[in-house]
């Protein structure tokens, strides 16, 4: 029996191998069968399925007649000739190069199993046309018949229509393949997978052009700027300090914070975010400035509405960055009236991916906002409604969930009513330039 795992549908070379090397050895269908634990007629089938022929052509001899055993003529030569011409020795006259009823005789083995000639110890002598298997031609052409049955689109062009008019303008809005497949997989007749193939070949309206990351420029490498700052606010608030906390208390909340800037330039509004580890809610709170004064006055502005107690189970916890604007911990971690509201730490200088989920859903506001635009045009108005946006696109982490419908199952919904966070139907969501306008 053979060592190898068979998956019950496929041969493979090695096992093909082993059907060579036991046809050479003039082994049974059966008996090859039970070496690599497969049915005879599979066997069977796989040699009339791969055989290869050969004609061994001699000069000096023809392939016999087919009908040699009952044929009766004379003077094919024309030389009035009185023997049967089978049975003439004329040199150099053949009667299967002169007689117009010469039918070139096949192997009568041939017909039954094994169907080949591997086994045949006449094989090297034989004028007749053979067949042989070979295990590594039938495996190519195996490979060839997988791939080529794989090609196309197998799709009626109905359901080609229908999955254009459901997913192009969709894609046109900026939403994610995740998103449209979570919010409409019972619509979608194929996997996520088959869908880019074919947004890759061009049969939808959508291109590839509107997708997010399909194309994206190359990723400027940057010089490693050593900051001069003083280090003393990170004391006891270091990432190393984080790590120990987490390993403690696994299951506490994290919130990361970061900021968003627009087009470089002194002064000019930012975007301040939260986001909430355990739901992937993000928050964006619009700064006139980038000061830490403005990030304290978000803090007290939001402890304010949620009350002390709400905020400390909301914020516990937050990660953030050695930015200017997060270097008074002191304030940000105490309310005016000396009450201790949340606990902040710092990732390693240059070292962002220590916070690399807040990083990557800023992803979504470049969406809306690329890079290089101000944000002089925002209001709070947009801001929220960019925030609702995104936090209502469906994501592959969470299963096929919105960040927004699992915050409002893991967070205190008052912070919802303090946000203006709401639910956009999942066909609504924009996440383009066209969002703002």
């Amino acid at each position: 029996m053979s060592s190898e795992k068979s998956n019950g549908k496929h041969l493979q070379i090695s096992q093909r191998l082993i059907i060579e090397k036991g046809l050479n050895n003039g082994e049974s269908f059966t008996e090859i069968g039970k070496k690599i634990s497969k049915d005879p007629s599979t066997i069977s089938k796989e040699v009339r399925r791969h055989i290869t022929y050969h004609v061994k052509r001699d000069m000096n001899r023809n392939i016999p007649c087919a009908n040699r055993s009952d044929c009766m003529r004379k003077n094919v030569c024309g030389d009035n000739c009185l023997h049967y011409c089978k049975a003439c020795e004329k040199p150099d006259v053949h009667c299967t190069d002169l007689c117009r009823n010469y039918v070139e005789r096949g192997c009568e083995k041939l017909k039954k199993p094994p169907y080949v000639c591997n086994g045949c110890n006449k094989r090297t002598n034989c004028l007749m046309k053979k067949s042989f298997y070979s295990a590594q031609y039938a495996h190519d052409t195996y490979l060839e018949v997988l791939t080529s049955s794989r090609e196309g689109i197998n799709q009626a062009p109905v359901d080609i229509h229908m999955l254009n008019e459901l997913i192009s303008p969709l894609l046109m809005k900026g939403q994610s393949l995740a998103h449209i497949y979570a919010n409409h997989a019972s619509e979608i007749p194929c996997c996520r997978k088959t869908l880019y193939n074919y947004i890759d070949k061009g049969v939808f309206t959508a291109r590839n052009i509107d997708m997010r990351r399909r194309v994206r420029y190359k990723v400027r490498k940057r010089p490693a700027q050593v900051s001069l700052i003083a280090r003393e606010f990170r004391i006891g608030r270091t990432y190393e300090d984080y790590q120990r906390l987490i390993k403690t208390h696994p299951d506490i909340p994290v919130v990361q914070m970061d900021t968003v800037e627009g087009a470089k330039k002194s002064g000019g509004k930012v975007c301040l975010t939260m986001f909430f580890c355990n739901c992937s809610l993000m928050l964006i709170f619009l700064l006139e400035e980038k000061t830490s004064a403005n990030v304290i006055k978000v803090f007290d502005q939001l402890e304010e509405a949620l009350g002390l107690k709400v905020f400390k189970q909301l914020f516990g916890v937050i990660l953030t960055d050695n930015g200017a604007e997060f270097q008074e911990p002191e304030r940000l971690e105490f309310n005016l009236h000396g009450d201790l509201r949340a606990k902040i730490y710092y990732c390693n200088p240059h070292s962002s991916w220590q916070k690399g989920m807040i990083e990557k859903n800023h992803g979504y506001i470049r969406l809306v906002i690329p890079k290089g635009r101000d944000f002089d045009g925002l209001t709070r108005e947009k801001v929220t409604l960019l925030m609702n946006h995104i936090n209502n696109e469906a994501r592959d982490r969470l299963n096929g969930c919105t960040p927004h419908r699992l915050s409002l199952i893991l967070l205190d919904n008052s912070l919802h009513t303090v946000m203006g966070l709401k639910e956009i139907l999942p066909d609504e969501v924009i996440l383009k330039p066209e969002l703002l306008l």
